[in-house]
């Protein structure tokens, strides 16, 4: 909810200043009349490029990863389940120790994503992750080594390799995002693009506030659709939905 209410609040912030670049560019518009200098359209025409190559950009990088974390949740949940099913190679001893093991692992997974992407908040949970997969490796390897069957040490330790890999991927996942500095040149650019279009007003006898507002709104709601994207366990656009998949996992291992 926090995250949620800074998001909206930074969109508000420049809806309100993209409508003050435009009130700013008028006034200075009609101070410098248009017959005083050339045709300023190719030079607004650049500004008005480039700040919808940049919002493109940013929108399609932020949906990009949006899906990456999903699937990267079906990735695990598949992993998780592809090791699950070849505990049945083990000896019935190991695989009685081992269950119990895999059990506490995906409730434990379930934990941690809960509280990504604060690594601080998720670091115990992180830890108990890290502890639950070196058991899990030391016990089932030990197992398929005791059996003397090459191949079952290949398919048992394959899946559990796996199984572990996509937890780095994952915490990685939720800790790539844009450089500030592309917020802040999309903000720049916002505002900049609001002066000229302020600017070219200035030929008019008043300002038609109807397409201002629909024009800073547009805006500043896809930046606010970015931000949610980047951070989809915090704000309205959730990948929550997904863990259902572990969730069934869990209610599939007995």
């Amino acid at each position: 909810m926090a995250f949620t209410l800074v998001a909206a609040l930074l969109a508000l912030l420049l809806l309100a200043g993209m409508l003050a670049s435009l009130l700013a560019g008028r006034r200075l518009g009609l101070r410098a009349p248009a017959a005083e200098g050339g045709d300023s359209g190719h030079l607004d025409s650049a500004v008005f490029g480039l700040f919808g190559l940049l919002l493109a950009f940013t929108f399609s990088g932020a949906s990009g990863r949006f899906d990456a974390r999903r699937d990267l949740v079906v990735q695990e949940a598949n992993a998780i389940g592809t090791a699950w099913l070849r505990l049945d190679l083990l000896p019935p001893a190991a695989q009685a120790e081992l269950r119990p093991l895999f059990r506490r692992y995906v409730q434990s997974r379930l934990a941690t994503t809960g509280k990504l992407p604060d690594v601080a908040a998720a670091s115990a949970d992180l830890d108990r992750d890290a502890a639950l997969q070196a058991e899990i490796w030391q016990k089932a390897t030990g197992a398929a080594h005791a059996s003397g069957n090459t191949a079952v040490l290949t398919l048992v330790a394959a899946s559990l390799n796996e199984m572990i890999d996509i937890t780095t991927t994952r915490l990685a996942s939720h800790q790539q995002h844009p450089p500030a500095v592309v917020y802040v040149l999309l903000f720049a650019f916002g505002l900049a693009a609001s002066f000229v279009a302020g600017h070219a007003t200035a030929r008019s006898q008043r300002v038609d506030w109807t397409h201002a507002l629909v024009f800073a709104g547009a805006i500043a709601a896809a930046v606010y659709v970015i931000l949610d994207l980047e951070y989809p366990r915090l704000g309205l656009i959730r990948v929550d939905g997904i863990d259902q998949l572990l969730v069934d996992l869990l209610k599939g291992m007995g």
